[in-house]
């Protein structure tokens, strides 16, 4: 296989669309139109005593324009921001899906056929996918919001989709074990009225910049009502990070 690079197009908070060679993967599919879900604290999967600055539907953006052609689905974990009913309905049966092991019945349960959980790692048209470890929120809080995952493309090119993670030792570990050349962040700070932050805010992104040589864009941003992080904050709070808008692309 002619292996061509690596980019990730941002479609909207944390959906991308990962090239790694001649392979795409679509990541974290979020397709409700703009405004007709409910705020995340409708979220019946999150405890019930959490409350938000704001009560505003979600998704707070439309959906870009773009052409979302791809090889294989990539799930980091099932949160309807990530995974979502348009999303469901978008795709065939049969498409290859990824996913983490605690989940993989779930998506079996709604008739899909090529499950491959990701226990430790796989591989998928040349590409190994390694899962890591990743940690949404602290403490108990973290608990709360279930299992989530990172993972680790690998060919000619190594990328390091993080999910829905704070800066923590695993992350740091990663990135020493596999000194990716791409790293995505999932940024926004999102944050309740409760707990602290359970995904990247500048501090998070500034310890991974600090720790690894690697190309840098942050996604999950100015798209669900708790993340309150704004682009225009961690761009002039970051060196050396990319901020992408909505639709926009960035290659290696």
């Amino acid at each position: 296989m002619a292996t061509t690079g690596a980019s990730v197009q941002l479609i909207r908070n944390a959906t991308i669309l990962l090239d790694v060679g001649d392979t795409t993967f679509l990541v974290d599919p979020m397709f409700t139109p703009q405004g007709e879900m409910p705020t995340v604290t409708d979220n019946p999967a999150l405890p019930e005593f959490l409350t938000t600055a704001n009560q505003d539907r979600n998704p707070l953006v439309p959906l870009p324009d773009v052409d979302l052609t791809y090889d294989a689905v990539v799930v980091t974990h099932r949160h309807p921001d990530h995974w979502d009913e348009a999303a469901r309905e978008e795709f065939d049966v049969d498409v290859p899906l990824f996913c983490q092991p605690e989940e993989a019945d779930a998506f079996t349960d709604e008739g899909f056929t090529d499950v491959r959980p990701v226990d430790d790692e796989t591989s998928f048209e040349g590409i190994t996918i390694h899962r890591t470890p990743s940690q949404h929120g602290h403490g108990e809080l973290a608990e709360g919001m279930g299992p989530v995952s990172g993972f680790v493309f690998e060919a000619n090119e190594i990328v390091y989709v993080a999910g829905d993670t704070i800066w923590y030792e695993p992350v740091e570990e990663t990135l020493d074990q596999y000194e990716p050349d791409l790293v995505v962040l999932n940024g926004g700070e999102a944050q309740f009225d409760q707990g602290e932050p359970i995904t990247m805010g500048i501090e998070d992104v500034n310890a991974v910049r600090e720790a690894i040589d690697a190309e840098i864009v942050v996604v999950h941003m100015e798209a669900i009502n708790h993340c309150l992080l704004s682009r225009e904050e961690l761009r002039a709070e970051t060196a050396d990070v990319h901020v992408p808008e909505d639709g926009e692309r960035f290659s290696l």
